[in-house]
């Protein structure tokens, strides 16, 4: 409410200054002595974090709703470094605490703040803001997945099951409805005695008046506590109504000034391409034609132009500015002597000028418009200049290079088996056979769970507490979502290129890779092993089925590469049933693959796996970085999940439902297990009798004794296995203060060259 009514720029410079006291405190004049304390250093970072996850909140607001677009480019490059630096922070204390999950309720309490103030935002430019290219690729993708798929011809036996499915299930509908009009018929009361009758009918009359003051009364007692909504203001209110429809006429302007900033900066460029483009080319025709000469001068011979990846003729403008600088360095010091005491006037003088010159953040509006319209046209006008003096050189070393000059040698890259084909094929050949694939229409959010209110509690007095599914939840925004959604954050980030989801079946783990594409707009690919196998068989066949799927998810990034029951392609011994199948066919090409994955291929692959003890350890933590264990809901998670779910099967909770005594019954079974549970509680006709007969706790406990829960055994050797991965090992060494004794790596490198 208070982030309404205030302004953006107020919310703007608010969260500036929040930020320049931080850069105060991380960057101080004087270096401050190091804290060897573990704790109090995690302490410190925990706050740091808190605090920029403030700052990125405010910006993500002010950015989204902000019109004007030079002032967004401004918001845009300060959101892109927080992220980073929220990023750096979180990568900090995993290597400080040896763990994914960390726990700061006391931090919080120490703050403030809430656990939904703490909650990593997913900034909304993700999905609003793409180029037309990318616009384009992903249309084209969305009509690729509309089409029919070819059905494949149906044996007699299977078809007959379908039919004999189909008359089964119309025979107990009809069965059912038979049911449901013969039990609930009114029931006649017989009695020859009319006074009875009288007494019989005043008690039920009395009890129910008396029932219906008394619930009212409980009613408004937990109206008066706060305890219940009152109905007077409905969910959502006006006010609500009507700042989503001020949000939603704000982005429709965003993109009306857009367009029109576009517009000018185009016009803007165009007077400088007719004012200054011809003398700007020749001035530059002449710089470039002077190098040239200067090096044949020297070496005899005309050297070659700098390819694009060296920087083309920036790199010639560099290298003249260098020789310059080294001719001015060299005339200075034969003039040292009787000059020196006049630099270090002109030395004191520029640092003067530099601190008149110096752009506080309080003053960053002022230099906006410079900033833009000058920097940003011009840039666009260079690089119109220098394609055309790139020809122009060209075609003047072609005709002056003597004959016989050796060229640099270059490196031989792969051959690409699909050079000849189009984007639209490939996705086209990719969609048949099953591995690109439409992510599920669901949003991270939709991953229900409640906070860890007692972690640090219970890690100070040496117990690990179990993450909560919030906790998980943030930890894939952080290493899945905000890298792919940002180029800038995913080039300066930490580089994540693979991340492996560990936990039982029922979990949510394919849930999280559908709602990690759907929050960034990113392709998904499916390499199970139970998806490929049969597909692209052969060496031959596999490099191309790979390298079919590399070039498409470069091409249509942010990419997603899920790689279901990722232990099958490291197992230690391949099942009898399994061997037809080679799961392992992907074992040696695919951690190659990976390497090719640079910072600017916004390219993640997620393996999600439930039984990580039937595979190799050492080939799988070398290919997974990020190892993330996902339990079973806590007490508050399972709560929610109860209550939200019901609701959104239709579902009305009253006091007849315990959803206290559900969550705790229901201790042991997954969010999977609790959906399955709701859907078959809450149909069509049960929901029509709600009104006669409202929902209670024992219906469901009755569906959840069918189910096979996640015993104790299960969750514990998940944990043992986990204790076995690098993080897990470090995690034990620091805890029992091994890591302390243990020499640091030089020396260990130092004793082995010595024994050598």
């Amino acid at each position: 409410g208070s982030n309404i009514l205030m302004s953006y720029d107020q919310l703007w410079a608010d969260a500036q200054s929040e930020l320049s006291r931080l850069l105060e405190e991380e960057l101080p004049a004087e270096p401050v002595s190091p804290n060897k304390d573990r704790v109090v250093f995690f302490q410190h970072l925990a706050t740091l974090y808190v605090r920029y996850i403030q700052v990125f909140r405010q910006l993500e607001v002010v950015y989204d709703q902000m019109v004007h677009p030079q002032k967004r480019r401004v918001v845009r490059e300060i959101l892109d470094g927080v992220m980073g630096r929220v990023l750096e922070l979180k990568n900090e204390m995993v290597e400080k605490e040896f763990s994914e999950y960390h726990y700061m309720d006391d931090v919080l309490h120490a703050l403030k703040l809430t656990p939904e103030e703490v909650e990593v935002p997913i900034p909304r430019y993700f999905l609003n803001e793409c180029s037309k290219e990318v616009q384009e690729r992903k249309g084209m993708l969305m009509e690729i997945l509309k089409t029919p798929i070819t059905i494949k011809e149906m044996t007699q036996e299977e078809a007959i099951r379908i039919i004999q499915r189909a008359e089964r299930a119309r025979q107990g509908r009809l069965r059912a409805n038979f049911i449901e009009r013969t039990r609930y018929r009114p029931k006649h009361f017989r009695s020859d005695d009319r006074e009875s009758a009288a007494i019989y009918i005043q008690k039920m009359w009395r009890g129910a008046l008396v029932r219906k003051k008394i619930k009212i009364a409980q009613y408004e007692e937990m109206i008066w506590l706060g305890m219940i909504m009152d109905p007077k203001h409905p969910v959502p209110c006006p006010a609500e109504i009507a700042v989503q429809a001020t949000e939603a006429c704000t982005r429709i302007k965003q993109k009306e000034y857009e367009e029109a900033y576009h517009k000018s900066a185009e016009d803007i460029t165009n007077q400088l391409r007719k004012r200054e483009g011809h003398d700007m080319s020749n001035a530059q025709k002449s710089q470039i034609r002077q190098w040239f000469h200067r090096c044949r001068e020297s070496t005899g011979v005309f050297p070659d132009y700098p390819d694009e990846e060296e920087g083309g003729s920036a790199l010639i403008f560099t290298e003249m500015h260098l020789m310059e600088e080294i001719a001015a360095k060299e005339e200075s010091n034969q003039r040292s002597q009787w000059k020196g005491t006049v630099e270090h006037k002109q030395k004191k003088d520029k640092g003067k000028e530099t601190e008149k010159v110096r752009i506080q953040p309080a003053n960053i509006e002022k230099y906006i418009y410079m900033y833009i319209y000058i920097t940003h046209t011009h840039t666009l006008f260079y690089l119109y200049i220098y394609i055309y003096i790139y020809i122009y050189v060209c075609v003047y070393v072609c005709t002056h290079k003597k004959k016989g000059s050796k060229s640099g040698k270059k490196k031989k890259k792969d051959k690409d088996l699909t050079a000849d084909r189009t984007l639209e094929s490939l996705c086209q050949e990719l969609v048949k056979q099953g591995l690109l694939k439409q992510a599920k229409n669901i949003r991270l959010q939709d991953y229900l769970g409640d906070y860890s209110y007692l972690g640090s509690t219970l890690r100070q007095n040496d117990i690990e507490p179990m993450p909560s599914l919030s906790d998980v939840r943030q930890v894939l925004t952080l290493f899945a979502v905000l890298p792919l959604g940002s180029q800038v954050v995913h080039e300066k980030a930490p580089l994540i290129k693979a991340m492996l989801l560990v936990g039982p079946s029922g979990v949510g783990k394919k849930m999280l890779v559908h709602a990690v594409c759907q929050e960034t707009g990113a392709t998904l690919f499916d390499l199970s092993p139970l998806n490929t196998a049969g597909k692209y068989p052969g060496k031959s066949g596999l490099a191309l089925m790979l390298q079919m799927v590399f070039k498409v998810a470069k091409l249509m990034q942010p990419s997603v590469i899920w790689i279901g029951d990722a232990e099958k392609m490291f197992y230690k011994k391949v099942p009898r049933e399994e061997k037809e199948l080679d799961p392992k066919r992907l074992k040696k090409d695919l951690p190659k693959l990976l390497k090719l994955i640079k910072g600017e291929d916004r390219i993640l692959i997620i393996g999600t796996t439930k039984d990580p003890a039937n595979a190799d350890i050492k080939l799988l933590s070398k290919m997974y970085t990020k190892i993330v264990l996902i339990p079973r809901p806590d007490y508050g998670s399972r709560y929610i999940l109860w209550k939200k779910l019901i609701r959104n099967e239709g579902g009305e909770i009253t006091e007849a439902l315990n959803l206290s005594c559900l969550a705790k019954i229901s201790d042991g079974y997954t969010s999977g297990h609790i959906v399955q549970a709701v859907q078959s509680v809450v149909t069509k006709g049960r929901i029509l009798l709600q009104g006669k007969r409202p929902l209670t706790a024992d219906e469901f406990v009755t569906s959840l004794a069918k189910i096979d829960p996640v015993f104790q055994k299960e969750e514990e050797a998940l944990k043992n296995w986990y204790a076995k991965t690098p993080l897990g090992r470090k995690r034990i060494r620091a805890a029992t203060g091994r890591e302390e004794e243990a020499p640091p790596p030089q020396l260990k490198a130092a004793e082995k060259k010595g024994k050598n």
